[in-house]
């Protein structure tokens, strides 16, 4: 157990058109009879019940002591982002399909609150990149999974010129590239060929999809690195996305900078091994090479009981023959 803040006031951060109400409805039911408050945005007043304070949003990160995350992935990094400059713990409760970043399913949510309240969990801290485009203006500038730059149309290709610490280090030239952090080394990134990265490493990885020419195998880079991509003359217009969302337009002459944020974001860990082992069995369905044996072992254990248990009573009720 860590040295935590306890969380009085919560805010909720909501995925946009998933059903989350039981969730929504779980943790007001908790923070009754407690010295908390729970706040939302404008946006999502509607979405809540009464007893859920509606802040506006420049006054909504400064106010809260933690946040709660109902959705997939990119709800929880859009919870990060919004904390940024005073990151906060974000407890992840999994709306989505295959996440990395969520530990909590909404049938735990109830026990996981009572643990929020007893101060028992912990943190892990998340880096972020941090990026720059010059005159470009950017919608958002901190991406704690990557940062992709895509063709703008079907044609042509993306073609950058890479320099890293003010040292020339060649040219791309592919369909996409792909800038990531540790955090999303097991998403656009391992799509495309690069390495999955230890969270401890806060390393970059910049890595080609599709390569032409130049540059065709993954970079990693150390923490402390600054990297600066130049579009070139013969380059597609290019669409910069961070962390998913629409970010800007760069065409020949503009360029970016990226830079590693370290401990820029929090996130809520109550069992850190067991969010590990559910992490390594997603990885396996993502072609991990895990051996069967292996794969058995992150299996809890509850559900490997049950499982044999059920095995028995079959095989048990089998004419005989037939077993």
């Amino acid at each position: 157990m860590g040295a935590e803040p306890q969380v009085g006031t919560v805010g909720l951060v909501l995925h946009p058109t998933r059903p989350v109400g039981p969730s929504v409805e779980a943790i007001v039911g908790a923070a009754r009879g407690r010295p908390a408050r729970v706040l939302v945005r404008p946006a999502d007043r509607h979405r809540v019940p009464s007893g859920v304070e509606v802040v506006p949003d420049d006054r909504f990160a400064g106010e809260v002591d933690g946040l709660i995350a109902l959705g997939g992935d990119g709800t929880i990094l859009g919870a990060m982002r919004l904390v940024i400059d005073r990151p906060v713990p974000v407890l992840g409760v999994n709306h989505g399909n295959l996440g990395f970043l969520a530990e909590v399913h909404p049938p735990q949510l109830p026990a996981a609150l009572a643990r929020l309240a007893a101060r028992d969990f912990t943190i892990e801290q998340h880096a972020a990149l941090r990026v720059d485009a010059g005159r470009v203006p950017l919608t958002t500038r901190f991406g704690f999974n990557d940062m992709v730059l895509g063709r703008s149309s079907r044609t042509g290709a993306v073609s950058l010129d890479l320099t890293v610490n003010d040292l020339q280090y060649g040219y791309y030239r592919a369909d996409a590239l792909v800038v990531s952090t540790p955090t999303g080394s097991t998403a656009y990134n391992y799509a495309a060929g690069g390495p999955i990265v230890s969270p401890s490493s806060n390393a970059m990885v910049i890595t080609p999809v599709a390569p032409m020419s130049g540059i065709s195998r993954p970079v990693v880079l150390g923490a402390a690195d600054r990297i600066r991509l130049a579009v070139a003359a013969d380059s597609a217009p290019i669409t910069l996305d961070i962390d998913g969302t629409a970010a800007a337009e760069l065409g020949h002459g503009d360029g970016l900078t990226a830079t590693m944020l370290p401990e820029a974001g929090q996130v809520v860990r109550l069992s850190a091994r067991e969010h590990a082992s559910r992490s390594r069995v997603k990885l396996s369905l993502l072609d991990l090479p895990l051996r069967p044996d292996q794969l058995l072992e992150l299996i809890p254990s509850e559900l490997r009981r049950d499982a044999e248990a059920a095995a028995g009573r079959l095989q048990g009720a089998l004419p005989p023959g037939l077993d």
